[in-house]
C-alpha cells in the first residue's frame, strides 16, 4: 500500500433528490442529510445546509431562499450542488484535514443523459474528490441489498426515492431492462397539498404534507382507522384553521401516483425476456428507498403484479451502501461502473 493511499479515503455517495448519504470506506455511512440549502439573497452566502435548511422550509424571511439543488435526480443548480457536497465532505472529515479523498462512486438515476452524468462528475470533483465514478442507482441498490446480481438470474428492484422511482431487472452484473419515472416521494407530497386545498379549502406546506404521508398515509386500507389534525391557511378567509384529515383522504390523494408506479412495474415485467420473468416469479420483487416505507406499498405491488414483494433491510441506505462497497473494492466491482477503471488505474 502506498503512503498516499493510506491517507486517502474512497467514498460512496447517494446524491438523492430528498437526501444525500456518504459512505466512507472502512467506516460505513457517516452522513445522511436532506439535499436542501438555504441561501441569503443579499450576500449570496449559504445560511444552512441539510437538516438545518429543511427546518426553514416555508418559514424564511424574503431575503433567504430555501432551494433543492437537485430536481428529479438531476442537478438543477450546479454551484449549489457543489457547495452542498463540499459542506458534506468537510463534515465527513470533521475538523481534521489529515485524510483527503481519493475516489468517489456516485449513484445516479438510470435515465440520465451523458451531459447530466458529466455535471454530476464535475460537481463531485469540484467538491474535493480526485476522481468520480458513476453507477446507476438500481445496480448500487441491488448490491447494497446483497442481491446476487452477478448470477444469471433475475433481480427485480424498485427504488422509490424522493424525485424518481427506479425500476430495473438486473442479471449477470448489468441492467437488462429499466425505467425511471418522476413519480416518487415528492410527487406524493404535491398530491396531498393539492387534495387538501381542493377538499378542505386549506393551504398547507410541503412539511405538513410529508407529515400526513408518513403518519397516516397508506397504499391499501388499514385495519385501524387513523387521523391527524393539521393547521394551515383558510383559502376563503385567509385566517388560520385546523382540520382533521383521515387516512382515507391521504389514500385518495396519492392513489393516482401509486397507480403510475404500479403500471410502470407492469410495463417492465411485460418487456423483460420470458426466462427472466420466470425468475421474477420465483425470486420475487424487492423494494427500497424512502417510498418503500409507505404503509402497505409492498402489499399493493404484490396484489397488482401477483408476485411476492419484499422490502429490503435498511431500505433508505442501500444505494449508499452499494456505492460504498464499490468504493472499498474498486478493482473487484469496476465492471459495474458507467466509466470503469482504465488498465493503468487497476492495482495488482
Amino acid at each position: 500500500m502506498k503512503l498516499f493511499d493510506y491517507f486517502s479515503r474512497n467514498i460512496g455517495i447517494d446524491l438523492g433528490t430528498a437526501n444525500s448519504l456518504i459512505y466512507l470506506a472502512g467506516k460505513g455511512i457517516v452522513i445522511n442529510e436532506p439535499s436542501i440549502a438555504a441561501v441569503n439573497n443579499k450576500t449570496g452566502q449559504i445560511v444552512a445546509i441539510g437538516e438545518e435548511a429543511k427546518k426553514m422550509i416555508g418559514r424564511t424571511p424574503l431575503h433567504i431562499t430555501v432551494i433543492r439543488p437537485l430536481i428529479n435526480g438531476v442537478i438543477s443548480d450546479f454551484e449549489m450542488t457543489q457547495e452542498m457536497l463540499r459542506f458534506l465532505l468537510k463534515k465527513t472529515l470533521g475538523s481534521s484535514n489529515f485524510f483527503n479523498y481519493n475516489k468517489a462512486v456516485i449513484g445516479v438515476p438510470s435515465n440520465l443523459t451523458e451531459v447530466e452524468r458529466k455535471s454530476v462528475e464535475d460537481a463531485i470533483i469540484g467538491a474535493g474528490a480526485s476522481k468520480a465514478y458513476i453507477i446507476e442507482e438500481p445496480l448500487a441498490a441491488a448490491l447494497g441489498a446483497k442481491m446476487p446480481i452477478d448470477e444469471p438470474t433475475s433481480n427485480l428492484i424498485i427504488d422509490i426515492g424522493g424525485g424518481t422511482t427506479e425500476i430495473a431487472v438486473i442479471s449477470m452484473g448489468g441492467i437488462v431492462n429499466a425505467k425511471s419515472i418522476k413519480t416518487a416521494g415528492d410527487k406524493l407530497n404535491d398530491d396531498i397539498v393539492r387534495f387538501i386545498r381542493d377538499e378542505f379549502h386549506l393551504a398547507i406546506g410541503e412539511p405538513t404534507a410529508e407529515e400526513l404521508k408518513i403518519n397516516i398515509g397508506s397504499a391499501l386500507p388499514l385495519e385501524q382507522k387513523m387521523d391527524l389534525p393539521i393547521r394551515g391557511r383558510d383559502m376563503a378567509t385567509g385566517l388560520p384553521r385546523e382540520v382533521i384529515v383521515r387516512d382515507t383522504h391521504v389514500r385518495a390523494a396519492i392513489s393516482k401516483s401509486l397507480k403510475t408506479i404500479v403500471d410502470s412495474v407492469k410495463e417492465i415485467v411485460e418487456t423483460t425476456p420470458p426466462e427472466l420473468v420466470g425468475d421474477v416469479l420465483r425470486r420475487g420483487i424487492y423494494i427500497c428507498g424512502g417510498g418503500s416505507l409507505l404503509k402497505g406499498i409492498d402489499k399493493l405491488i404484490e396484489k397488482e403484479i401477483t408476485v411476492s414483494t419484499t422490502i429490503v433491510d435498511d431500505p433508505l441506505t442501500c444505494v449508499a451502501r452499494g456505492a460504498g462497497m464499490i468504493a472499498e473494492n474498486l478493482n473487484k466491482y469496476s465492471y459495474l461502473l458507467n466509466n470503469p477503471l482504465r488498465p493503468k488505474e487497476i492495482k495488482i
